[in-house]
């Protein structure tokens, strides 16, 4: 079973009004560049990702998955194609659950925009309790055992020798916090005057700033690792099988990765505040935070006492994101309604982050 066949969900859709690409073009060019494509082409759209436009392209029974960015303004650094295949033709020999990639063109004359295509690979996205297979959820523990392939998952990314397979030539290690911080403080100012003010955001960039923790041993990083980048069998929670969305990959301080999961994370455990968890995984019996925490550390044996300013950093960074969805939605850039509510939560989680800084 895929995710397409769990009952009420859907994996691939039509291509969204306004989303459609020069297809004609994009046969030619991928009948040119990839060897053995033969039968009929024919395109659908991945339709529950949040920015760049993926589409699931099939010939005959081959299958493919092209991605480009959005369409309209992009901020600084984001969308990047280029940086995404270079990742992952670095990885996916090294870490079994990075797709092959299969070609890249910066060609804007082919589909607008520069764009990657990459293996497709069958199984299952957990978006929330109500997408997982039924095979898998009459299992025992289920979401726990899927929290723990998740960060087994990224645990082993970060194993993956940065030096031996030529990785670590993918970023720049030193200094690494705080070029992310000044990075996302200037995509924060595009789009910060969008829509309703959020005067908390401004108050929790000056706090990060104030107190950068001292970064481990740099690792690959993918940048926006979470419980819905990332593919299980439809048969098996206790495995990751793929790992989507490179395009900020990158070499630098590994807990920003682990700080990024937990900002996505509900806790089971403890009181709820406001997050950006995807609703519905709050009842999946997902692991709670610390566990997660005490497992990334038992098996990498990196400190995380500071593991709550990291938290707090991919909470901006992840408000951040939503306000760039809520200001390409609102300047007329995506007919994809969601985003014209991904800033509702933003003082909400941003009050969160500035609680795990120690209060505003």
């Amino acid at each position: 079973m895929t995710t397409s066949e769990v009952p009420g969900f859907t994996e691939v859709a039509p291509v969204r009004p306004g989303e459609d690409l020069d297809w004609v073009a994009l046969e030619r060019y991928l009948r040119d560049t990839i060897p053995g494509l033969v039968g009929e082409f024919s395109v659908l759209q991945f339709p529950n990702g949040s920015a760049n436009l993926t589409y699931r392209v099939a010939f005959g029974d081959r299958q493919l998955v092209v991605r480009r960015p959005p369409l309209g303004q992009l901020a600084i650094g984001s969308h990047d194609m280029k940086r995404e295949h270079r990742a992952l033709s670095g990885l996916w020999v090294a870490y079994d659950r990075a797709p092959k990639p299969l070609a890249y063109t910066d060609d804007v004359s082919i589909v607008g925009a520069e764009f990657l295509v990459i293996e497709y690979r069958s199984g299952v996205v957990i978006w929330g309790s109500d997408t997982v297979p039924p095979v898998i959820r009459a299992m025992p523990d289920h979401g726990h055992r899927i929290g723990m392939s998740l960060i087994d998952a990224l645990i082993d990314l970060h194993l993956v020798d940065i030096h031996h397979t030529g990785l670590i030539n993918l970023g720049k290690p030193e200094g690494f916090l705080e070029r992310q911080l000044r990075g996302w403080r200037r995509r924060w100012d595009a789009v910060s005057d969008v829509g309703p003010d959020h005067p908390l955001m401004e108050g929790l960039a000056d706090r990060l700033f104030e107190r950068v923790p001292v970064s481990p041993p740099p690792t690959v990083l993918h940048n926006d690792f979470k419980l819905d980048n990332c593919q299980f069998s439809s048969e098996s929670p206790d495995r990751v099988i793929s790992v989507f969305d490179w395009d900020m990959a990158t070499v630098g301080d590994p807990l920003v990765d682990l700080g990024t999961l937990l900002n996505y994370l509900p806790d089971p455990d403890g009181q709820e505040l406001e997050r950006v968890a995807i609703p519905g995984l709050e009842s999946l019996g997902l692991p709670s935070r610390q566990t997660i925490v005490e497992r990334y550390a038992a098996r990498t044996g990196t400190d995380v006492g500071s593991i709550h300013w990291y938290e707090a950093y991919g909470i901006w960074k992840t408000a951040v994101i939503m306000q760039q969805l809520y200001a390409r939605y609102a300047r007329g850039e995506t007919s994809d309604e969601r985003m014209g509510t991904r800033a509702d939560r933003m003082d909400g989680v941003a009050a969160r982050a500035l609680d795990l800084l120690g209060g505003g």
